[in-house]
Parts: C-alpha cells; sequence; structure tokens
C-alpha cells in the first residue's frame, strides 16, 4: 500500500519541511513529489497519528498502487482540466477531437480541416509521423505534414493533436501542435514519456493495446513526475480473444479511471470499431460511460485513404456524430462544448476583438 499525504500549497519551507521529517520517521521510502503531494510505504494510521497536529496537512489517505500523482486522493477528490487552445477536456464539458489518421496532402488535410470546423468539433487530429506495423506501410510525411498540420490551424482555428514516436522529434512536434498525442505502440516508453514530463504542452496518452488500467495509470505517473500535469487518458480498446472488431472497447475502464484518476478521460471508438459502422454507436457508448470527450478518424474520401480508411468516419457524417453525442451527453448530465464558430461569435457579440484565430507558440520548457 503507498500512502498519500496532501499539504496546503500555501504552506511555507518551514512547515513543508517539518511535514517532511514527521513523515520519513513514521513510514518508509519517503518521496517528494512536489510542495503539495508526498507518499510513503507503510502504515497509513501510523503517518496520520505522527501528521496529526500539522494544520499543513490536508489528507493522509492510502491507495492501493503507487501511481499517486495520477491518483484521485493526489487533487483531494477535484477533477483535472487540461486546455487544448480555446477548450478544455474535463468536467466542464465534452470535446469532440476529429480529422484524419495521417496527413496525405495540404489539399486532404484542409478539405478534412475545414469539415471538422463546420461541423462543430473542437480540435483536429492528423498524424504526420506513424507507426505501422509493417515497415512498409506508409509511414507519414514527416515534418513536411507537421507544415500542414500549423497551416490546418492557422485557417481553421483548430488546434491540432499529432502523435509523438520520437524523443527526438519532441521540439519539432511541439512547434506545430497544441497536444502531443503517445500512440498505444509507446504507452510504455518511459523514455519518451519522462521527456513530455519536461514538456509544458498537453499530452494525450492511449492506453496500450493488453495493458490494464493500473499499467496505464503508472504511464502517466511517468509524464506528472517530470511536473507536466497537462495529461488527458485516452481508452482505445484492448485486445482480446474477440475477432467480430478490431478492439474490445472497454467501456468499464472509462468509469474506473474516473474514480481512481482526476486525469480526463477521452475514448477513440475508430481504432476500437476498425469499421466505420461501428464508430458512432461506440461513440455513444463513451459519452454515456462519462468520458469528457471522444478522438474520432474522419476522412473526407475513405476509400482513397492511405492509412486505417476502412474505419474513418466520412465527413459528411460528422454532423450526424455532433448531434447525437449532444443528444447522448445531455442523457449523461454533460454538455458539448461550443464550437471554434460559436466561440467566436459570442466573442464579437460582446463587443471583443477576434481577428484572426490564434495560433499557439510551443514552449519547450525544462525542468
Amino acid at each position: 500500500m503507498t500512502v498519500v499525504i496532501v499539504i496546503d500549497e500555501r504552506a511555507d519551507q518551514d512547515q513543508l519541511d517539518r511535514v517532511i521529517d514527521l513523515a520519513a520517521s513514521a513510514g518508509s521510502d519517503l518521496r517528494v513529489h512536489n510542495r503539495a503531494v508526498l507518499s510513503a510505504s507503510g502504515d497509513r494510521d501510523a503517518v496520520a497519528a505522527a501528521l496529526a497536529a500539522e494544520p499543513a496537512v490536508l489528507s493522509v489517505t492510502r491507495i492501493p498502487a503507487p501511481h499517486v500523482l495520477a491518483s484521485s486522493e493526489a487533487k483531494l477528490g477535484a477533477l483535472s482540466t487540461v486546455a487544448l487552445g480555446e477548450c478544455h477536456i474535463g468536467p466542464a464539458g465534452f470535446t469532440v477531437i476529429a480529422g484524419p489518421c495521417s496527413v496525405e496532402s495540404g489539399e486532404q488535410l484542409l478539405e478534412i480541416a475545414a469539415a471538422v470546423r463546420d461541423a462543430g468539433c473542437h480540435a483536429l487530429r492528423g498524424g504526420a509521423f506513424k507507426p505501422r506495423s509493417s515497415p512498409y506501410a506508409f509511414q507519414g510525411l514527416g515534418r513536411e505534414g507537421l507544415e500542414l498540420l500549423a497551416e490546418a490551424r492557422a485557417m481553421t482555428g483548430l488546434p491540432v493533436v499529432t502523435e509523438i514516436l520520437d524523443v527526438r522529434d519532441i521540439e519539432d512536434v511541439a512547434d506545430s501542435a497544441d497536444m502531443l498525442q503517445v500512440g498505444a505502440r509507446n504507452m510504455q516508453n518511459f523514455t519518451l514519456l519522462r521527456e513530455l514530463g519536461r514538456l509544458r504542452r498537453p499530452v494525450l496518452l492511449k492506453r496500450g493495446l493488453s495493458a490494464t488500467v493500473e499499467e496505464t495509470l503508472l504511464a502517466a505517473e511517468y509524464v506528472l513526475e517530470g511536473g507536466n500535469e497537462q495529461l488527458v487518458l485516452c481508452e482505445r480498446g484492448i485486445r482480446t480473444f474477440e475477432n467480430s472488431y478490431r478492439f474490445t472497447l472497454d467501456v468499464g475502464a472509462v468509469a474506473v479511471l474516473k474514480e481512481r484518476t482526476h486525469l480526463p478521460v477521452i475514448v477513440d471508438p475508430s481504432h476500437a470499431a476498425g469499421t466505420t459502422s461501428l464508430v458512432i454507436p461506440l461513440a455513444l457508448a463513451a459519452a454515456a460511460a462519462g468520458a469528457d470527450g471522444v478522438i474520432v478518424e474522419s476522412h473526407h474520401d475513405p476509400a482513397t485513404a492511405m492509412c486505417d480508411g476502412k474505419q474513418a468516419l466520412p465527413v459528411t457524417r460528422l454532423p450526424e456524430l455532433m448531434s447525437r453525442l449532444s443528444l447522448a451527453t445531455g442523457a449523461a448530465g454533460r454538455t458539448m462544448h461550443p464550437s471554434v464558430a460559436g466561440r467566436r461569435k459570442v466573442r464579437m457579440l460582446r463587443g471583443e476583438p477576434v481577428g484572426a484565430f490564434p495560433v499557439a507558440a510551443a514552449r519547450f520548457v525544462e525542468n
């Protein structure tokens, strides 16, 4: 068992030092994660007794696993929100990210991006670097793809989500993307996760093909431990014996994660489905289960897509997706975030300057 100690962030250094000394005397393997969170192994009651007279201590809780910073207890049950451009992923509203599996050309991406924006989606996804099972399959356009994503962001105002494969590409990807995605195959690439922990830019972490919920949270811990709290988890289906679809979408994991972690949780129905006809039903299931959003593959001509066309939702069906999700989120007690165009209209009605759509500047910051 791990004992989590949450300290008032307003505590001064003398108070913090005293709590550390007392906790160390009552437990073992004391870790100072940051000024607000400590952890130790040992008996929770003994640690709580040692700290009972310390006003700076807000809570002393026992959790069954060592993913301290990802645990709900680390935030005293509060839920985190991650900014994605002008949108936010978290409890305030439901977020829809859509776009092609891979960036194929400027014409292709801009056509899809415009459709994603016009349908009311909140962010654009698109792969510049693609991890493929076969070394002979299309691997993406690389840096050219990143430039096209930046162009699409400037044109539509949609924040961009794209995958990062290699630590050597972090700065280049961060220059073009608002959120860096860690794919299922890289969920336990701990070197990459540590580097993303040093990056002050939102990260989307997908559950591995055969990873447990606990392993997913431990992977998240690598990013959080580096100081980057802008992290979103993604359930995308796991490999099971069932072969009626590409992966088994673990909807139960969404509910479990919402209990165990303060981090936002979204769902990728496309990779779980493996076929277009199942994408919208699985997206609706995600909304009903309490997910904070979905990330959907969409293409203007799935039959000609260079990657995962079989599971891509035609852009002509994005309005249907958004309409049905609006009903599903309402039934689940949630609301959809306003679209980019909707936020722009609100600013105009308020008499606020809107000008060109903002383009985020990347910041690569080391601890």
